[in-house]
């Protein structure tokens, strides 16, 4: 991928401000929004089954985050999804807890039978479950480094046509085909809760202006990587992490990303 693509992304979504609409959980819904704003998009979170078909003829993107499977958030995401497909809405899937329990295992694969994705962005373990592997979950969190999910990540991708995220110290994206790692982050960002949520929803909002899927979602996890490492060289714990990544979001200037991001293609 040229990294020229991720630069003028970054341009092209400042200008156009997308329209978000995330269905995701109540430990992120704030920061998620946040980040959405700082970054330049239009966020608007809902889990109200009566307005997400509405939502999906002007909205730019669809985030689904599986954070939370209460009832009503179970109802309104297949709901908004079906939706979204028929609107050429893309679709981001974050399937947090794959594998750790019956219902968030089930509850994505069954969906990923129905509709289309056009991103998949999860830790290892969650991408291992759907992929038909043992992912090994604890709880939200993986046991397995991003590397060890590489193969799964390409055959999940193939057998949904999507693109596929694996984050990890070293993050991957492939279509199935091609891979890209992408380095930078910090190892203080695991401590903060939501920010693997925060990459899913900057991976819809890339999606609303990219070019294809693969682009949108190596620009956001290159996008996150440089403004994590950045925020964590002036923080001095997760607290202020947390409030400098908004910053960065918000300051990160072309010629910064340019400079700093860390993008390999094998």
């Amino acid at each position: 991928m040229n990294k020229s693509t991720i630069c003028e992304n970054l341009e092209k979504l400042r200008e156009a401000g997308p329209l978000v609409t995330s269905i995701t959980n109540y430990v992120v819904t704030n920061s998620t929004a946040n980040a959405l704003l700082a970054i330049g998009a239009s966020p608007i979170m809902t889990h109200a089954v009566e307005e997400v078909e509405e939502l999906m003829a002007f909205s730019g993107a669809l985030v689904i985050n599986l954070g939370t499977v209460a009832r009503t958030y179970a109802e309104a995401m297949p709901v908004a999804w079906a939706a979204a497909n028929k609107n050429n809405v893309p679709v981001v899937l974050d399937p947090v807890g794959a594998g750790a329990t019956k219902l968030r295992t089930e509850l994505p694969v069954g969906m990923l039978k129905e509709y289309r994705p056009a991103i998949i962005r999860g830790n290892a373990s969650e991408i291992m479950t759907l992929a038909g592997q043992s992912g090994s979950a604890k709880g939200v969190d993986s046991t397995q480094g991003a590397e060890s999910a590489e193969e799964a990540a390409r055959d999940l991708a193939k057998t949904h046509g999507c693109t596929v995220v694996v984050s990890g110290e070293t993050d991957i994206v492939t279509d199935g085909e091609r891979l890209v790692r992408i380095g930078g982050g910090s190892p203080l960002m695991p401590r903060v809760t939501g920010l693997g949520c925060t990459c899913t929803a900057l991976c819809g909002a890339f999606c609303a202006v990219a070019d294809s899927a693969f682009d949108a979602a190596v620009s956001a996890m290159t996008v996150m990587a440089v403004c994590g490492k950045r925020a964590a060289n002036s923080s001095d714990g997760p607290g202020t992490l947390q409030l400098h990544i908004y910053d960065e979001l918000y300051n990160l200037g072309i010629s910064t990303l340019e400079a700093e991001m860390e993008v390999s293609e094998d």
